[in-house]
C-alpha cells in the first residue's frame, strides 16, 4: 500500500470509513464493522485496495485537468 494513502486514511476523523479501514489494516484485521455493517475482506491487500479507492474518490475533485495550448500561424 502507498504510504501516502495510508497516512491520509489514518488522518481522517475517528469513526469515518477511511479511518476504520486504516485502523483494521494497520492492526492486521480483515473484518471491519462500520455503521452497523460488517465486511470480511479476503486479504489485507483487498482491504488496502478499498482504502485506495476511498482515497481516489475523495481526491479526484482536487485534481485539475490537464490543459494543452495549441498555436497556429498562417504563412502567407
Amino acid at each position: 500500500m502507498d504510504p501516502a494513502t495510508l497516512t491520509w486514511a489514518l488522518a481522517q476523523p475517528a469513526g469515518s470509513r477511511a479511518a476504520v479501514l486504516a485502523s483494521a489494516y494497520t492492526g492486521g484485521v480483515t473484518r471491519v464493522t462500520f455503521e452497523g455493517r460488517t465486511v470480511e475482506y479476503r486479504s489485507l491487500d483487498e482491504l488496502g485496495r478499498a482504502i485506495a479507492a476511498l482515497y481516489g474518490a475523495e481526491n479526484a475533485t482536487a485534481r485539475r485537468p490537464g490543459v494543452t495550448l495549441a498555436s497556429f500561424t498562417r504563412n502567407a
